[in-house]
């Protein structure tokens, strides 16, 4: 390509200089437009909560001053459309090219590929990368061609590619394309109301985003916290774990450059015959392959933000009470461990990962909320929200997932807290309330006998609450509410005699076993749209789909969809309207304007609004939130169903 060429450089989450494909591949060939797109609209359901946005307004601050040291101007735009801000720049400059690194969840699989084929009905060259993952999500199939389903087949494989793609190096300069770009400051960009900045700036004294700190981060954690990281993680107070997690959600450092500074440990230790640290650096390396895992069921599977991957799981009666909801969200479930938790979650953005799983399968086990609750309150509070990782957590909890945890698994947050918080220095920290209680009896207050609970000034029901749900019971409801979607998916199986119902193997197990999980399906080299390179975004495909029984008509294909919506109605746990109090949890005022409610939305009961003081737990003002709809997804699949091409 001429070295004077103009190319568009979109930065989405790959906020960085170093390992940035789309931006070293624009920087050979020419001059650049850095641009980042900021469109509420385009965001839906999914857009992003307080402190998510604080650290992507710091990361997109940081990007900007290391971008100009190399010689171009981050253009920041506020748009209607991300595909209209994107044409004008290319108007604005003459650009011949747009470049962007991929991302994977359902919501920009449909967008990005949109964008890909009217700027390509426009004329413009436009040029995608792998600037997330150690491997592609259509790059790792069984050997049969088919997806996998669960993580260990999955992960194994996708370990035994030999990916050539090494690291970019920084650009040394940059040469800004010439020409005149609407654009606005970070402020006006509108990622932080004023109301939210006093509670924000507490975020900087224990935070520091940006790329050079993600790499400053990595480098602290690789050398000093690694080695013991396989003991240090099962802790639940400090910062046992390597506080990466909102650096690789944002891109500020490359999955890649974590994988091999982890990797080159584990060779080490291995060498040195360090038991301890090549155990450690085998977990986190583990844990990055989950974050692997996360994008490729996502991309594979783009329905999974609101049904479960397991079929089966359409038919459990989960119980909409937004009460439970409300105290579970408040920290007030009368279980020290969970409550914890939660004060945590809401007042820092952050906890740690076993305490994650704790506070999800109470919510789903013990008060059976949908799990989609759940994950949109993570999602809208999380300082390190990541929508596909937030997806897979709570389907692998829930039951959701072939390997996830079994359906019938309801885990004591009693003796979970002797397990982790055995002094119970944690529930102290973030419930005030129990200070004084003794060890012995902090994880379960309500057995302590009255004396001490009147030393330690514990009043059960008055300054901390009772149990919300006793755990015998709890357990019996689950049972009932197993053996009610069980009935449910028999007589639906019963009745089907039309042979319409679909099912798609789970193909890390033998045919026999095979998992009941929904239609769509994805077979290797089969799916992807035209594209201009072999790098390119691809798209999930229904070709060659693996059914045990014939297909239905269009029509009744159409009909069975809608009909199979996640329902929440049960004869034996009754459920509340959830159509009068439900909206997004954490969006701000100027969102709420924006959102609407479908006859086919999945909506999620809004959080509770604090105030900075933590005075009381108010009640919320009700609005309402559209869920990206499958429907839409399934257009953009069903559009390059017949321009397959082989890599």
């Amino acid at each position: 390509m001429e070295s004077n060429s103009k190319t568009i450089v979109w930065f989405r989450r790959d906020l960085r200089i170093e390992d940035n494909p789309a931006l070293a591949a624009a920087a050979r060939n020419g001059s650049v437009l850095p641009v980042f797109i900021w469109c509420p609209k385009e965001e839906g359901q999914f857009y992003p909560g307080r402190v998510s946005r604080w650290w992507l307004k710091q990361s997109l601050i940081h990007l900007k001053q290391s971008l100009k040291s190399l010689g171009a101007e981050l253009v920041l735009i506020k748009a209607q459309s991300t595909l209209s801000a994107l044409t004008e720049c290319v108007d604005a400059v003459g650009a011949t090219k747009v470049v962007y690194n991929h991302l994977y969840d359902p919501v920009s699989l449909v967008r990005d590929h949109n964008i890909k084929q009217k700027l390509g009905e426009l004329g413009i060259s436009i040029q995608s990368y792998n600037g997330d993952l150690l491997n592609e999500p259509w790059e790792v199939y069984d050997d049969d061609g088919k997806v996998f389903t669960t993580f260990d087949a999955y992960w194994e494989k996708s370990l035994s590619i030999q990916n050539e793609s090494g690291s970019h190096l920084p650009p040394w300069r940059l040469t800004q394309a010439a020409g005149s770009v609407k654009m606005c400051s970070i402020e006006e960009l509108g990622l932080e109301n004023e109301s939210e900045k006093s509670s924000n700036a507490l975020l900087g004294k224990g935070w520091t985003p940006g790329w050079s700190n993600a790499d400053k981060a990595l480098t602290e954690f690789v050398e000093s916290n690694l080695l013991a990281y396989s003991k240090d993680r099962l802790r639940v107070g400090g910062n046992s774990t390597s506080l990466l997690s909102p650096y690789l959600h944002f891109g500020e450092v490359s999955v890649r450059k974590v994988f091999n500074s982890v990797r080159l440990k584990q060779i080490l230790w291995t060498k040195e015959g360090n038991s301890v640290g090549k155990d450690s650096a085998t977990i986190y390396v583990r844990a990055i392959g989950l974050r692997e895992y996360s994008r490729y069921i996502c991309f594979n599977f783009p329905f999974t933000h609101e049904r479960s991957l397991l079929n089966s799981l359409r038919f459990f009666p989960w119980n909409a009470d937004q009460a439970h909801f409300k105290a579970w969200r408040q920290g007030r479930t009368g279980y020290p461990l969970v409550d914890a938790g939660m004060r945590e979650l809401w007042a820092t953005g952050w906890v740690h990962n076993k305490i994650r799983v704790i506070v999800s399968s109470f919510f789903v086990k013990f008060l059976l909320l949908p799990w989609q609750w759940g994950m949109k309150y993570f999602w809208d509070t999380l300082l390190d929200a990541d929508l596909e990782s937030d997806i897979i957590g709570w389907q692998y909890i829930s039951g959701s997932l072939p390997d996830g945890h079994e359906l019938e698994r309801l885990d004591n947050p009693e003796v979970q807290g002797f397990n982790y918080d055995p002094e119970g220095e944690y529930v102290r920290h973030w419930l005030p309330e129990l200070a004084r209680m003794p060890a012995e009896w902090i994880h379960h207050p309500w057995d302590a006998p009255p004396n001490v609970l009147k030393a330690a000034g514990v009043e059960l029901g008055m300054n901390y609450p009772n149990p919300i749900i006793d755990v015998d019971v709890a357990r019996d409801r689950l049972m009932q509410a197993i053996f009610i979607m069980r009935e449910k998916e028999a007589a639906v199986n019963a009745s089907d005699a039309s042979g319409t119902i679909e099912v798609v193997f789970d193909n890390s197990e033998n045919v026999g076993d095979s998992a009941n999980i929904p239609k769509e399906d994805v077979v290797k080299g089969k799916g992807p749209c035209p594209s201009s390179s072999s790098y390119d975004q691809r798209v999930p495909s229904m070709q060659n789909v693996c059914t045990y029984k014939k297909r239905p008509k269009p029509e009744e294909d159409t009909k069975k969809l809608n009909d199979n919506k996640l329902s929440y109605k049960n004869e034996r746990i009754k459920m509340s309207n959830v159509d009068g109090d439900l909206c997004s949890t954490a969006e701000s005022s100027s969102m709420k304007k924006q959102m609407t409610i479908s006859r086919n939305s999945f909506s999620v009961p809004r959080t509770i609004t604090m105030s900075h003081d933590r005075k009381s737990f108010d009640d919320e003002a009700s609005s309402h939130v559209k869920l990206q709809k499958e429907e839409e997804i399934d257009t953009e699949i069903n559009s390059c169903k017949n321009e397959a091409t082989t890599r």
